[in-house]
Order: C-alpha cells, then sequence, then structure tokens
C-alpha cells in the first residue's frame, strides 16, 4: 500500500493566510489614505469656513475636480476590496466616504460645465487632464518699453499671424504677485491663447515693491508707459490702437484698473514724456479692489502687500490708500470694464468685486461682472481647467465685443 504524504513545508516560508491578511491591511491602509484626502478636500471645497480643509479644498476642488473623482473612485474600489477581504466595517465605511466625495467632486465638474456652457466656451477635456499647470510656450518677441531706476522694464509680445492690413484688438497683461513678487512669464498661457485666438497680448513687469522700497506711485507709471509704447508701436505689430485695453490678474488687476480709470479722469500724467489716451477698455481677474480693505481683512499675506506697495498703513498713509485703490476713482466715463472672480475668492472676495461693480454701472460704465463657481483665487493658474477655460472665453468675448 502506498501511503500519501504531504509536500513538505518549508520552516521559512510564509504561510498564505498572513499575506492575505498583510495584503487585506495594505489595501485597508491606501484606501484610508485616498478616503481621507479626498472628504477633506471636497468639505473645504463646499464648506470654505473650515479651518485649513477650506483653504486648500477650493484650490484643488475647484481646478481638478475630475482629478479627484477618479482618485476617490480608486478609494472606493480599494473599501469595496478590503470589504470583501474581510474588513467588513472598515471596509463599508472607506467605501461610503470615498463614494460620497466621488460624487461631490463630479457634482463640482457639472457645475462648471454648466457654468462654462452659459459663458459659451468649448471646453477640451483633453486639457482638463493635460494641462495641470502654466503651458511651455513663448513669447513671440520681448521689447523693453521703458528704463526706470536703472532697471530694464520689459514686455513679452504673442501676436496672432498677420493676415493682410488687418489689425486686431489688444491687451496690455499685469501680472499677479501682491504687488512684490512673481512676473510676466506667469501670463504665458493666457498670451499665447490670445494670440491664437486674434487679439495681441503684451505682458509686462512693472517695479516691484519690497521693504523700503515701495512702489504705490512708481508701478502705475509703469503701466503708463507700456500702454504709450504699445500705441506708439501698434502699426508696427498690426494692432488696432482704437480697440487696446488694459488688464491684470489680482494685484496687476488693481494696477490695471487704477492706472486706466486714472488716466480717464486725468488724475495721472506720465513723467517720462507724453501721456497716452486711455485704453478703450479695462479688466481686472480677481483683483483687491479697495487696498485699504485689503490690509484690513489679511487673508493669505493681503496686509503684508498692502504694506510694502505702500510703504506703510492705512493710518500712516491714508492718501496713498485711496490713491492706488480702484473704487475711489469710480465716476461716470470710465472705461468698458470686466470683472472675474471666483465665489470662494478669499483674498479678492466675490462680494467686494460684486460691490464695484454695482458702483461702477451706477455711474452708468459699461460693466461686465462675471463670478465662477468653485473658483478660488488665481482660478486660471491651471490652464487646463474648466475655469481657466472659461475665463478665457469669457476675456476672448469681452475684448472681442463689436469687433
Amino acid at each position: 500500500m502506498f501511503t500519501s504524504r504531504r509536500p513538505a513545508t518549508s520552516p521559512t516560508a510564509t504561510p498564505p493566510g498572513i499575506v492575505r491578511r498583510i495584503l487585506r491591511v495594505v489595501v485597508a491602509v491606501i484606501a484610508s489614505v485616498l478616503a481621507f484626502l479626498a472628504a477633506a478636500i471636497m468639505l473645504g471645497a463646499y464648506v470654505p469656513a473650515i479651518p485649513k480643509a477650506g483653504v486648500i479644498g477650493p484650490v484643488l476642488g475647484g481646478q481638478y475636480p475630475f482629478h479627484l473623482a477618479l482618485l476617490a473612485l480608486v478609494g472606493a474600489l480599494l473599501g469595496i476590496v478590503a470589504w470583501r477581504a474581510g474588513l467588513r466595517r472598515w471596509g463599508r465605511v472607506l467605501t461610503a466616504v470615498t463614494a460620497l466625495s466621488t460624487v461631490a467632486a463630479l457634482t463640482i465638474g457639472v457645475v462648471q460645465l454648466g457654468a462654462a456652457r452659459q459663458a459659451g466656451a468649448k471646453v477640451s477635456f483633453g486639457e482638463v487632464f493635460s494641462e495641470l499647470g502654466y503651458p511651455d510656450t513663448r513669447p513671440d518677441t520681448t521689447r523693453v518699453y521703458a528704463t526706470r531706476d536703472g532697471q530694464k522694464l520689459a514686455a513679452d509680445l504673442y501676436l496672432p499671424e498677420r493676415r493682410g492690413t488687418a489689425k486686431v484688438p489688444a491687451i496690455v497683461l499685469a501680472h499677479a504677485g501682491g504687488f512684490h513678487t512673481f512676473d510676466k512669464s506667469d501670463l504665458r498661457g493666457t498670451g499665447r491663447w490670445l494670440a491664437e485666438h486674434r487679439v495681441a497680448v503684451v505682458a509686462v513687469d512693472y517695479r516691484l515693491a519690497a521693504p523700503g522700497r515701495p512702489t504705490w506711485n512708481a508701478a502705475p507709471q509703469d503701466l503708463v508707459s507700456a500702454l504709450r509704447w504699445v500705441r506708439d508701436h501698434a502699426d508696427t505689430y498690426g494692432i488696432d490702437a482704437s480697440r487696446i485695453s488694459m488688464g491684470g490678474m489680482s494685484a496687476g488687476g488693481t494696477l490695471a484698473m487704477n492706472t486706466a480709470y486714472r488716466l480717464q479722469n486725468g488724475t495721472i500724467r506720465a513723467t517720462d514724456g507724453p501721456t497716452p489716451a486711455p485704453p478703450a477698455s479695462v479688466v481686472g481677474f480677481y483683483p483687491g479692489t479697495d487696498v485699504t480693505r485689503m490690509w484690513e481683512k489679511d487673508v493669505a499675506g493681503t496686509r503684508e502687500a498692502a504694506e510694502l506697495f505702500t510703504g506703510g498703513t492705512p493710518a500712516r498713509y491714508p492718501e496713498r490708500y485711496r490713491e492706488v485703490s480702484p473704487t475711489a476713482d469710480v465716476r461716470a466715463g470710465l472705461p468698458r470694464t470686466l470683472l472675474v472672480v471666483g465665489d470662494r475668492d478669499r483674498g479678492a472676495r466675490p462680494e467686494d468685486v460684486k460691490s464695484l461693480a454695482a458702483s461702477l454701472r451706477a455711474a452708468r460704465v459699461d460693466t461686465t461682472y462675471k463670478e465662477l463657481p468653485f473658483a478660488e483665487h488665481a482660478f486660471d493658474d491651471a490652464y487646463g481647467s474648466l475655469t481657466s477655460q472659461t475665463s478665457r472665453h469669457i476675456l476672448l468675448d469681452f475684448l472681442t465685443k463689436g469687433a
């Protein structure tokens, strides 16, 4: 007779049961991390008042809703695996949390798609998933438009393809950065896109504030010089001099609006040559409308920015704060104005921007106000995001209105 024998087991081999338990724990840990991240971001996106989560949630949730939906969906699938592997209670919790986060993220995306459709924007889902930051593009040419305090101030030009003698509208754009940081290269995505859609863009550097070097009276002069340079070179670059706009993002929007309004009101004159005619229109993307309020609210460094820019506090320099605030220059006859802000913006609060729009309309200034859903400050940093694509179409429509 033959007797069956079980194969000998190596004393160092790991029992299959232990391997399964380890894998189950690993899956549960990964699912837990994804569940926590997705839930925290979604909670912050929907309830910005929540500490910490309310800071990062609107930024990530507002710019990457479909990416977060995929992340949460992976967490839900891992939660199901953990559930089926024996961690029933915890697996059910993980599955529920990540499933809810998936729905919440998709809802943001759907709402933003609705806003894009309402704005007439043609959304590219390829860009949504591939263009997560600034695109890799360069200006067609860079020129020095002025020299101040020994510093050469340059402008990046993004130019449409020339078509015979036809001339195009243009916009002088000032970059963000709280009056003291960043540069014109941050505008390269918007610049290239507008140029591809028949609008010339002149993205400019201006003198930045630093400790002991306020630029409240210098940066506006730089924009005056930039506008004059564009007018002087309009024929060279095929620009329609009657359709030159001025605009900017965040602090750049504040500067652009303040400068354009003061040119129209006659309260600023060039100190280095002839004063140019005011721009045909002005654009403010999430701008600071009142620098005194920026100081008072002190959100995300706005107080430091205001003090660097003006050289001190509102109590010390009330006239400086008034002079650089667009709200102080509202009156009839101002250039046509576009204001765009996110409904989750903490730095340039939508209620403040909307109030400026109401004041402009009360003064019979042609004003367009757009508030983007689930969007924080600098909502166009992610070039391919729905908010960024929508805002570019809003800007294009405004600049080409009547063309």
